[in-house]
Parts: C-alpha cells; sequence; structure tokens
C-alpha cells in the first residue's frame, strides 16, 4: 500500500507510529518493523520510465545520500533518535506493480538486481525521524 508522506514520525519497535501492513503474515513484525529505500534509486528508476515515487512501493523511510548497496543485512542506520539494523531485502509483490512499467516489480528485486532492493529493518533504538535528518549507515 503506498505510504503518504509526514514530515515526522515515531519509529517504535513495531514499526512506524500509525503506520499499518495489509497482510501482516508477509509484512511488519519486529524483524520487518521498517522498510527503507533509497531517494537516488527511485529518481534512477523514474529515468528508466518508472511511475515509482517516494512510499509508492510501500517503504516507510526514503533516504538519501547513503551508498544503498551498501544498505544489507546486518548493516545499521542512524536517522533522528531512531536506530534500525537492516534484517533482509523486501521481496517484490504484485502490490506494488503500479510503480513499474509493464509491471516489471524484478526491477527492485535483490536476487535480479543486486543492490537495488528495498531493505526490511528492526529498531533498535525506538525514536522519532523527521524530514531533512542525517542518515548514517554502519556496516555490519
Amino acid at each position: 500500500m503506498p505510504k503518504c508522506p509526514v514530515v515526522e514520525a515515531a519509529i517504535t519497535t513495531e514499526g512506524v507510529e500509525g503506520d499499518r501492513q495489509r497482510d501482516r503474515r508477509f509484512h511488519g513484525g519486529p524483524d520487518r518493523a521498517v522498510t527503507l529505500f533509497s531517494s537516488e534509486r527511485i529518481a534512477a528508476l523514474r529515468a528508466e520510465g518508472h511511475s515509482i515515487v517516494a512510499g509508492s512501493t510501500g517503504e516507510n523511510l526514503t533516504l538519501s545520500g547513503i551508498d544503498w548497496s551498501r544498505a544489507t543485512p546486518g548493516a545499521r542506520v542512524e536517522i533522528g533518535d531512531a536506530r534500525l539494523e537492516i534484517t533482509r531485502y523486501a521481496t517484490p509483490c504484485a502490490n506494488i506493480a503500479g510503480s513499474f512499467k509493464d509491471g516489471e516489480i524484478a526491477r527492485v528485486a535483490q536476487k535480479v538486481n543486486p543492490g537495488w532492493s528495498r531493505v526490511c529493518a528492526r529498531v533498535v533504538v525506538p525514536g522519532r525521524v523527521r524530514v531533512g535528518d542525517s542518515v548514517k549507515l554502519l556496516e555490519p
């Protein structure tokens, strides 16, 4: 489900306050509390002709200024007051097909296009995040 932009949000161990997932069997939970994606990757995908925009593939936080190829399981992300640990790559599903020309969801599949996937994270330290907060990526 597309996420709408907000100026700030509370990040809890259960995810982003006020967010909900369509099917908790496949989304959410402690190890998938927050989904992250790169604003630079979104811009590159748009340049390829995809209609993707921030939030349209279900990510909670769109980050910029980091080397997205280093956003791998085990890496930690510091943003605002929150600290997250990347747990896995997000598997694309048919729900996000509208963000891609010809429904080409595999464009963000880690196995097909390494370094282009959204990632899921657990919340290590809850906190508030705001648009414009600096982001720090710490490799495992």
